[in-house]
């Protein structure tokens, strides 16, 4: 009997054994690759980090794998290697399109930063090398800049005409087109407007601030040690005086100048209509049109059309450009990195003549 009741017991235990093993633990919960997966992608991440930062000596250690230039003999900076897309429109003419959008400042990239400026420059350059390229399409929506980014977009705009006969400029604004904005629009060809856009503010404005009553106030003295009494113009800590300001007055003169004979002579308008329009005032896409300082109110349909018009085509075909794509520029794109606005105020600038719309900044 006591041999029975130990197997009855053995059954027991190894039933209760084999419940236990097919039975999973309570609360316990399943775990992904965690720490493991974490090391992983930081491991991935930075060896592209790597790659990209020494991207330069490998395209020199092994040009015939990364060489994609059919301008073989220009420089990145000339004809950068962007990827074109095909944007709208068919036909044996190709036009691209080429935004110019925020803050008009030129300044280098960074791994992190986007300078839609410099891309448009940089774009220009690109088409104004390619053999193939007949137009652009310049899509304009910016309150202005700097006085010298504005030039030399301007500049390079007119280079691309002259660089082969028969090319064309359409400008069409959007929201804005102010100020530096319209500076650049005037390379072009035939402005177009929407019925919404503000453009205008013909002029130039130099900012700064001036603390020196409240630092007196405040106990704090200025320290400054300058070769030449005008050495410090727009010292934040000193009373400005009347000769500084004569001396301010006549540089933002200059570039006024430049600005109003530039639209008089692109808009072909009397140099006098000119400045009693160029006094900083903004204009209504009607109004515009009716001083002369934009052809047309429109849509980009209409936009398409006149391009094709002014080549002599029944339609062209529009590509847009776009970098290449690789880890560090997916991040310099303005939805995952710094747009151009944030980049400007994260630099040390001083106070800037500017071709700028300034509503009350």
């Amino acid at each position: 009997m006591e041999s029975t009741d130990e197997a009855v017991v053995e059954d027991a235990v190894v039933e209760e054994t084999t419940v236990r093993v097919n039975t999973p633990p309570p609360n316990k919960k399943k775990h992904g690759c965690g720490f493991g997966c974490l090391i992983t992608f930081l491991i991935i991440l930075a060896g592209l980090v790597i790659l990209g930062a020494f991207s330069k000596q490998l395209k020199e250690r092994f040009p015939d794998i990364f060489e994609s230039n059919p301008q073989g003999s220009a420089g990145e900076d000339e004809f950068p290697d962007f990827e074109e897309v095909w944007s709208a429109g068919e036909g044996d003419v190709n036009v691209v399109r080429i935004p110019i959008t925020g803050m008009i400042m030129l300044g280098e990239n960074s791994p992190w930063m986007i300078n839609t400026t410099e891309f448009a420059l940089r774009a220009i350059r690109r088409a104004t090398l390619d053999e193939d390229i007949s137009g652009i399409l310049l899509e304009v929506d910016s309150g202005g800049g700097g006085v010298t980014a504005s030039d030399i977009i301007y500049h390079a705009l007119k280079q691309f005409k002259a660089a082969k006969e028969g090319r064309v400029v359409v400008a069409i604004m959007g929201d804005t087109a102010a100020s530096g904005a319209y500076y650049i629009s005037l390379a072009a060809d035939y402005i177009i407007a929407h019925p919404t856009t503000i453009t205008g503010s013909i002029g130039v404005i130099m900012q700064s601030y001036n603390v020196s009553q409240l630092a007196q106030k405040l106990g704090v003295s200025d320290v400054t040690v300058r070769s030449g009494e005008n050495k410090d113009l727009l010292n934040a800590f000193q009373p400005v005086s009347n000769a500084h300001k004569e001396i301010i007055q006549e540089t933002v003169n200059a570039m006024y100048e430049r600005f109003a004979g530039l639209v008089a002579e692109n808009r072909k308008l009397p140099l006098s209509k000119v400045k009693q329009l160029a006094d900083g005032r903004i204009f209504t896409s009607e109004q515009a049109k009716a001083n002369g300082l934009i052809d047309e109110i429109g849509y980009i349909e209409d936009a398409y059309s006149k391009l094709a018009e002014l080549l002599d085509e029944k339609s062209v075909c529009i590509y847009r450009y776009q970098e290449r794509e690789n880890f560090l520029n997916f991040l310099k794109r303005p939805k995952y990195g710094l747009s151009t606005e944030l980049q400007n105020l994260l630099k040390e600038r001083g106070p800037q003549l500017q071709y700028r719309w300034n509503p009350g900044l």
